[in-house]
């Protein structure tokens, strides 16, 4: 056997025996999901919002947050973001006021303050969740972004071109809780409430004017408007009962809206407007789904938005199996058993855009019960696969997510992640930072990659079929001109190339073919002087390649899976790159915990903790099958 094998034989072994011994008693795998500083802030200002006692996860948040303060007084969402970003560095500041565990005086928060002054202040901070929780807590007005917008709109029928589920599922159930509190210009301070007026360099000017093409869709709405019949009183609490009912009917079991934390701080702060009490039910239910979101690691403590145990548990189980593990292993089949438990029966919202399709994916986190997406369908359908074809279970259970994962492809040829048919380009002219990534849920090439890759290796389709020549189609026609992709769940044109790669490659386009030629190339002539990949989450605020000057695990293994799946043998600076991504596995570098994933693209980036043990060991698995002496 080679050096080279040897060395991936041993870090398979390691890799997967580390695998083993993290694996809870339930089959599942539970990584931290983070994300920077932001719910951690939202949480301490909710927290003191509402006086609820708990000291002990408020100061670990406060102690956390100041903890990732920059010499310079800011605090940024990736390590190379350049000068800071202001809306971290206002939330961090007013979370680290309001736990009352700084105080003004203390030197970091001066040098918060002169950094947030400098920038402008709170008029110039950019993101629209940051906005919102200043304007829900007094410090701001409502923006005209959010306050133009009529709650009227939930009244629009679905043929009308503006209707509210036109906006991606992600975007509604956020926008949902701006909406009533912007309507009721709510807002709620306390005696805690820290006095952020000194932050406002320039009062004046907090709202730009807003850009004609959003101008264009407020008319489109007004006109739509004056379709509905009946007095404005009447009309208006039509819509706001409207929307109460939209936020009580997507509540899972634990109390959060749709899982995720962002948007179920924002529905307290919604359900406060409408005059629920701050100890309602609702609102103690959705406070313990918040705080059962926190995870411990290294010491520290965060809340993670949405916790990624179905993608990690069906990601790993799927890595293993590769590696070659047996479907009998009690491993695979107490995270098989996970994974069948937590596949969706009920219609979610998916299912307005994608009728009379039976519902059979799978969400995120443990308690998505209604907002399946087909990234993790597919994850989880790789990792039954095995198992199917012996058990009655497991093979129903394929066939439906099969069903509803081909159901799911847009009009275009691509797939989306949460919903179908949701590319309406006007919603993006929202004068909201971030409108074009939010607003809608349009194919992307992460997806639609990924997508070719399961049904191609999995399923034996390839483009003799419709679909997947649609697909494979969308793909070719939504390559960049140096040969990559974008990427919109990851970080970002390497993650895009991978999974437009090992799609295409699935459906059975040779090596040869042009657009596999210029991808494979592209790989190639980023790869790093030491062997690895490694980009920078600037590329997807400036929308092309920026290289991080490093190497990370997770970036590295995508490029190196990618140019295995479409090369017919391995050259030098594949092999160079399989000895680094098993090099940096055993370092401890800034690199190994950078995001590598995209939450809201230039505002919320994930570090995955899971990804440097997934993404290496399917690379190294893979390079062993094909490279490796044949049986």
């Amino acid at each position: 056997m080679t050096p080279i094998l040897i060395k991936i034989d041993e870090e398979i072994q390691r890799l997967t025996n580390t695998l083993i011994q993290q694996q809870q008693q339930d089959g599942s795998w539970r990584f931290c999901f983070e994300n920077g500083t932001t719910i951690d802030a939202y949480v301490i200002i909710l927290f003191r919002t509402l006086n609820i006692q708990n000291e002990a996860l408020i100061r670990q948040l406060h102690d956390r947050i100041l903890a990732e303060q920059q010499p310079e007084g800011y605090w940024k969402l990736f390590p190379d973001e350049e000068e800071g970003n202001l809306s971290a560095s206002v939330e961090a500041y007013y979370a680290l006021l309001y736990s009352g565990y700084s105080q003004t005086t203390d030197e970091p928060i001066r040098r918060a303050k002169r950094f947030i002054q400098s920038k402008g202040g709170l008029g110039k901070v950019a993101s629209i969740l940051t906005q919102a929780i200043l304007a829900a807590t007094g410090q701001r007005k409502w923006p005209l972004s959010i306050s133009s917008i009529p709650l009227e709109v939930l009244l629009l029928p679905a043929s009308f071109p503006i209707n509210f589920f036109e906006f991606s599922a992600y975007s509604r159930v956020h926008l949902i809780s701006m909406l009533i509190m912007a309507d009721r210009h709510y807002s709620i301070k306390t005696d805690q409430t820290p006095d952020l007026s000194d932050l406002h360099v320039d009062p004046m000017n907090t709202d730009e004017q807003p850009a004609r093409a959003f101008q264009e869709m407020q008319d489109s709405i007004q006109a739509g408007l004056r379709r509905l019949i009946g007095t404005p009183r009447s009309i208006h609490e039509a819509a706001t009962t409207k929307a109460e009912q939209f936020i009580l009917q997507r509540i899972e079991s634990d109390g959060t809206l749709y899982s995720y934390a962002s948007s179920t701080i924002l529905m307290i702060y919604a359900l406060l407007a409408l005059g629920y009490d701050q100890q309602h039910p609702l609102i103690t239910r959705a406070v313990q789904g918040i705080t059962a979101m926190q995870y411990r690691s290294d010491g520290k403590t965060t809340i993670q938005n949405s916790p990624s145990t179905l993608w990690d548990t069906a990601l790993i189980t799927y890595a293993m199996q590769e590696a070659g593990m047996a479907d009998d292993h009690a491993t695979i089949r107490g995270a098989a058993a996970y994974l069948l438990s937590r596949q969706h029966h009920h219609s979610g919202d998916w299912s307005i855009h994608n009728p009379n399709t039976l519902p059979g994916g799978w969400g995120f986190s443990e308690t998505n019960t209604m907002n399946p997406d087909v990234d993790d369908a597919t994850a989880a359908l790789r990792a039954i696969r095995s198992l199917s074809p012996a058990n009655p279970s497991y093979r129903e259970s394929w066939n439906r997510g099969l069903h509803w994962v081909l159901s799911m492809q847009n009009n275009d040829g691509g797939w989306p992640a949460f919903e179908k048919n949701t590319n309406n380009e006007m919603l993006t002219w929202l004068a909201i930072e971030g409108a074009k990534s939010a607003a809608i849920d349009p194919s992307e090439a992460d997806l639609t990659g990924r997508t070719l890759e399961y049904l191609g290796n999995f399923t034996g389709l390839d483009t003799r079929h419709d679909f997947i020549k649609r697909g494979t189609n969308w793909l070719m026609n939504h390559q960049e001109n140096d040969g990559s992709w974008y990427g919109r769940w990851g970080i970002c044109y390497i993650y895009g190339t991978w999974a437009a790669l090992t799609g295409l490659k699935a459906a059975n386009i040779s090596f040869e073919h042009e657009t596999v030629q210029k991808g494979a190339q592209w790989l190639f002539n980023i790869q790093n002087a030491d062997g690895g990949w490694g980009e920078s989450c600037r590329s997807d605020r400036l929308r092309h390649y920026v290289p991080l000057g490093e190497s990370t695990p997770s970036q590295t293994a995508w490029a190196l899976d990618a140019l295995i799946a479409v090369h017919p043998q391995s050259t030098a600076a594949m092999d160079k790159g399989i000895y680094r991504l098993i090099a940096s596995l055993q370092e401890d570098k800034w690199t190994a915990s950078y995001p590598t994933g995209a939450g809201l693209p230039g505002h919320l980036y994930v570090h995955y903790h899971s990804y440097r043990y997934i993404w290496p060991l399917l690379t190294l698995s893979h390079y062993r099958r094909k490279f490796g002496p044949k049986s």
